[in-house]
C-alpha cells in the first residue's frame, strides 16, 4: 500500500507545528496515550472465553484463544491499538475519502478513485457473503472498535488532525482489500491500455508489435512456453529516413523511463518439493515487493486456536496479517504454507460506449439501447464545501476517458464487482495439504494473484488465486473494443476447473516473479497485464536448478541475490564500443567498468554506471518513436510494465538503418553518444565516476506517511534511517528507494521453527512503542529473523464481562 503521496502530507504542515507546540506542555503525555495496552486484564462483552495477547521483542502477536470468533476479536483489538490510523487510510483510499480527514490536497485522490464507487460496491458485495464469512468481519469490526476505544488517548495522528476516529464497519475490510486491487492494478486507471492505443494509432502495427514483444532471451514460463521471436519491420514498413524530423519533446527521458522496468508493485514466490529437503516436507518462500513505509504494511502474528483436524489438536498459524482484515495474508499452519506474487494478467479493458446522438443519456448495448445511471458523489473536505463529482455509469464500469478518436470510454474492471471480495483466504488455516488448497484458491475474493503451496508431506503446486478472471470474446483485450456488439467482451468468469495449475511438477521446483508463468489457451484466458521482463524469474529458476538439497537458509539465498545477470551483456557491449576511444572521460569510464563485479553491491562503482549506459542506450534507442506518439498525444508514456529490452538489444546488436534515429551517423555513433552522456553526467559530480557507488543512489527512504511534513531533524525520529541498500530490478534482491520486500518470508510446514520471516519498518505506528522499527535492521542486512515469536515479554488477557 502506497504512503500518502507528498502534496497532501504537505498540507498537513501548519498542524504539525501545532503538535510542536503541544510537546512542549504535554505532547508526549498524549504520545504515550495513544500507545497499545501490552499487559493486565480487559472486559469486553461478547468474549466467549479468555484471550491471551503475548508479545515478544519484536511486537510479533500471539493470540491464544478458545476458537477462531475469539481470535478474529483480538486480533481486530491489536491491529485497532497499533495501527488505526493506517487501517483508516486503507478504507479512505478507495473509498475517494482521503480529502474529509486530510483536507483539500488530497481532492484529486479522492476524485480518481469515487469514479469507481467502491464503497457501494463493497457494501453489496457484504451483503451478499454467506453468514459465516460475514460473522468473522462482525467479530473483527468489534475488536477494532474495542481496542480503539481502550486507547487511552486516540491515536496521535488524529490529534495531529484535530479529528476523531471514526468507528470500523464490517464492510471496511472489503475496503482494504479494494486498496489492494489499486496498489495492484494500476490504481484502477488502465492508462497502459490507453498508450498501447496511442501508439497503434501512430506508428504502423508491425512496429508496434516488434516495440512492444516479449523477449524469449529472458521469458521463464512454468510451462516452458516461450514467446515467438518478432520480426524487426522493414524499410517499406517504417523509415525514419525518409519521415519528418521531429524535435525531441519536452520530459522525453520520463516518457521512457517505463520502458526499463520501473518498480512494479509484485513479488518473488518459488517453492521446492520435499524429495529435495533433508525434513521430506516441501518448501515455500515468499518475498512480496512493495511500496514501504513506517510502520510495515504486514503485521506480524502469531494465531493459536483448537482445532481437531490440526496437528496435536491445535490450529497454530504464523505469518503476517494485514490491519483492516482478519485473514492470515501469508503464513503456516502446520500443514501448508503459502504465498503471492501478482499475476499482472489482464484485469481492466476498455469499452467504447456508443452514445445515442438523439440523446445522449443513452448508450449503445446489444439488445438496443440502455440508460446512463449518473450519480452525484458528495466528496466531503475538511474545511471547505463538499464537491460533487457526477459519475456517469454504465453496465460495463464508469466513463473514465476518451478512445482515440474522442468516443468514450467505460472501464470494465473486476474490483468494480461485488463478487471479488470475500475472505474466503481464510479456510486456508483450516487446510491440512496442497491440494485441497489450490482447490480453494480460485475462489478467494482478492486480486489475482500467483498461488504457492508446500505442504508438510512434501508436495508443492501453483495456480492462480481470485475468483474474478473474465473470459471474453470478439475483442482484442488490449484496445478498446465495442461491447454493443451481441457476444462480444465479458461473457461470464472462468471456473475452477479452468484454471491453469501445476501439482507436483517433475523437476520439484516452481518459482514465480511477475512474468509470465503460462502460455497458449491458459495466457489468452489470463491475458497479458504488463508481465515482468522475466530476468528475475530466470534467476531464481536458475538458482533452484543450481542445487538439489534445500534448508531455509538456501531459500533465504535465493531471495537475497544481487548478481546483475541481466546487465552482463550491457558490460560486454560497453567495453566493445569504448575499445577504441581516445576520450579520456570515457577512457575512464571504460577502466572502471572493465572489471566486472556481476552485482548491484552497495560499493559497486561497475554496477551503476553500466546501468546508466543501458538506460541511456534505451533512450536514445527509443526517442524518435516517443518523439513522433507524443506529436500527437503530448500525455504519452511508454506503456507501464512492458519492458523494451529485447527490441532495444535485437535493434542495437542488428543495427537496421531504417530504425536508427537520423541525428546518428550510424548505431556505433548512437552507442558512444550514450556512454559520454553517463561520462559527462555522473563524472560532474563530486569525486568524479570513481565515487559513483550504487548505494550513494540506492537508498532506502522509508517514511512514515506524515514525516515529509516535519523538519528534518523531527522526520529523522519517524523515518527509518535511510541507508544504502543492495539490489535492483530484474534481480531477485528487489530494492529502490521507499520499495521493496516488504517481508521474506522462508519456511517447511511442520517446521516452522527453523522458518524465517523478515519484515522492515516494525510493527507499531507510535514512536514510542518499543516495537517502533523493530526487526527493521535485520531485514536490511539480510539477516534471518526467526519466524516464531521469541521469548514472551509482555501478555494482556481480554475476558469477557462479568468474569472479572
Amino acid at each position: 500500500m502506497r504512503s500518502l503521496p507528498r502534496h497532501i502530507v504537505r498540507s498537513l504542515l501548519v498542524a504539525i507545528v501545532v503538535l510542536l507546540l503541544l510537546a512542549g506542555v504535554g505532547g508526549g503525555w498524549l504520545l504515550a496515550g495513544s500507545r497499545a495496552r501490552l499487559d493486565g486484564n480487559r472486559s469486553f462483552a461478547g468474549l466467549g472465553a479468555k484471550v491471551s495477547i503475548g508479545r515478544d521483542a519484536l511486537g510479533t502477536v500471539t493470540i491464544d484463544g478458545a476458537d477462531r470468533d475469539d481470535v478474529s476479536f483480538a486480533l481486530g483489538y491489536v491491529h485497532a491499538q497499533e495501527r488505526f490510523f493506517e487501517m483508516d487510510l486503507m478504507r479512505r483510499l478507495p473509498a475517494g475519502e482521503l480529502a474529509e480527514l486530510v483536507g483539500q490536497a488530497a481532492l484529486p485522490t479522492d476524485l480518481n478513485h469515487r469514479r469507481h464507487r467502491l464503497r457501494s460496491v463493497v457494501e453489496a458485495a457484504y451483503a451478499q457473503l454467506p453468514l459465516e464469512q460475514k460473522h468473522q468481519l462482525d467479530r473483527y469490526r468489534d475488536g477494532v472498535n474495542a481496542g480503539l476505544a481502550d486507547l487511552r488517548v486516540r491515536p496521535w495522528e488524529y490529534l495531529l488532525l484535530k479529528s476523531q476516529p471514526q468507528p470500523w464497519r464490517s464492510e471496511d475490510s472489503a475496503l482494504v482489500i479494494a486498496a489492494m486491487y489499486l496498489d495492484l492494478n494500476g490504481d484502477g486507471r488502465n492508462e497502459r491500455e490507453l498508450r498501447l492505443a496511442q501508439m497503434r494509432a501512430v506508428l504502423p502495427g508491425p512496429l508496434v508489435d516488434f516495440l512492444l514483444a516479449p523477449d524469449p532471451d529472458w521469458e521463464a514460463p512454468l510451462d516452458n512456453q516461450l514467446s515467438p521471436r518478432t520480426a524487426i519491420p522493414a524499410a517499406d514498413v517504417f523509415d525514419l529516413n525518409h519521415l519528418a524530423t521531429v524535435a525531441t519533446p519536452a520530459h522525453l527521458t520520463a516518457a521512457v523511463l517505463p520502458a526499463l522496468d520501473a518498480p512494479r508493485p509484485g513479488s518473488n514466490s518459488f517453492a521446492v518439493a520435499g524429495s529435495l529437503t533433508d525434513t521430506g516436507a516441501a518448501m515455500v518462500a515468499n518475498d512480496m515487493h512493495l511500496g514501504l513505509r513506517v510502520p510495515n504494511i504486514w503485521f506480524r502474528a502469531r494465531l493459536r486456536y483448537p482445532d481437531a483436524g490440526a496437528p496435536n489438536g491445535e490450529r497454530d498459524i504464523n505469518g503476517v496479517t494485514l490491519p483492516g482484515t482478519p485473514a492470515m495474508i501469508v503464513g503456516s499452519n502446520g500443514q501448508i504454507a503459502w504465498g503471492f506474487t501478482n499475476s499482472y494478467g489482464d484485469w481492466l479493458d476498455w469499452v467504447r460506449v456508443q452514445r445515442d446522438h438523439a440523446d445522449p443519456t443513452r448508450y449503445k448495448v446489444p439488445e438496443g439501447w440502455a440508460n446512463i445511471d449518473a450519480h452525484d458523489e458528495p466528496i466531503h473536505v475538511k474545511g471547505q464545501p463538499d464537491t460533487v463529482l457526477k459519475v456517469e455509469d454504465t453496465r460495463w464500469g464508469p466513463i473514465m476517458a476518451s478512445d482515440v478518436d474522442g468516443t468514450p470510454l467505460a472501464l470494465a474492471w473486476i474490483a468494480d464487482q461485488p463478487r471479488g471480495y470475500n475472505v474466503r483466504l481464510m479456510q486456508l488455516e483450516q487446510t491440512n495439504n496442497a491440494h485441497t488448497a489450490l482447490d480453494l484458491a480460485p475462489q478467494f475474493g482478492m486480486p489475482p494473484q500467483n498461488f504457492v503451496v508446500a505442504d508438510s508431506t512434501g508436495h508443492i503446486g501453483w495456480t492462480l488465486a481470485g475468483n474474478s478472471i473474465p473470459l471474453r470474446a470478439n475483442i482484442d483485450p488490449l484496445l478498446p473494443s465495442d461491447w454493443s456488439r451481441p457476444g462480444s467482451g465479458w461473457q461470464g468468469w472462468a471456473a475452477p476447473s479452468q484454471y491453469p495449475r501445476i501439482e507436483d511438477p517433475a523437476d520439484a521446483r516452481l518459482w514465480t516473479a511477475n512474468n509470465r508463468t503460462v502460455g497458449s489457451d491458459a495466457l489468452a484466458m489470463l491475458g497479458n497485464g504488463g508481465h515482468d521482463l522475466g530476468a528475475r524469474a530466470q534467476q531464481i529458476r536458475d538458482d533452484l536448478r543450481a542445487q538439489n538439497r534445500f534448508a531455509l537458509n538456501n531459500l533465504l539465498d535465493v531471495q537475497l541475490d544481487d548478481r546483475a545477470v541481466l546487465l552482463t551483456r550491457w558490460q560486454q557491449l560497453l567495453q566493445k564500443t569504448l575499445v577504441d576511444t581516445q576520450d579520456p572521460s570515457l577512457q575512464m569510464l571504460r577502466q572502471l567498468t572493465a572489471s566486472w563485479r556481476d552485482r548491484a553491491d552497495v560499493d559497486s562503482v561497475d554496477y551503476r554506471l553500466v546501468r546508466a549506459f543501458r538506460t541511456q542506450v534505451t533512450e536514445a534507442v527509443l526517442a524518435p518513436f516517443v518523439a513522433r506518439i507524443k506529436t500527437h498525444y503530448p500525455d504519452f508514456a511508454w506503456p507501464a510494465e512492458n519492458a523494451a529490452e529485447g527490441a532495444v538489444w535485437n535493434l542495437i546488436t542488428t543495427q537496421p538503418d531504417n530504425l536508427l534515429d537520423p541525428q546518428y551517423r550510424d548505431w556505433h555513433a548512437l552507442l558512444i553518444a550514450a556512454a559520454a552522456h553517463v561520462a559527462n553526467e555522473l563524472g560532474q559530480q563530486p569525486g568524479g565516476l570513481a565515487a559513483r557507488t550504487w548505494g550513494e543512489r540506492n537508498r532506502s527512504d522509508i517514511r512514515h506517511p506524515l514525516s515529509v511534513a516535519l523538519p528534518q531533524w523531527l522526520a529523522r525520529r519517524l523515518d527509518m534511517p535511510d541507508q544504502p541498500l543492495p539490489g535492483d530490478n530484474n534481480m531477485p534482491r528487489v530494492a529502490a528507494p521507499g520499495f521493496g520486500a516488504s517481508e521474506r518470508f522462508d519456511v517447511a510446514p511442520g517446521h516452522e521453527a527453523q522458518g524465517i520471516l523478515d519484515m522492515p519498518g516494525g510493527q507499531s505506528d507510535n514512536p514510542l512503542s518499543p516495537f517502533y522499527g523493530a526487526g527493521h535492521e535485520d531485514w536490511v542486512n539480510g539477516k534471518p529473523t526467526p519466524l516464531l515469536p521469541g521469548p514472551t515479554q509482555h501478555n494482556l488477557v481480554l475476558e469477557p464481562a462479568g468474569n472479572g
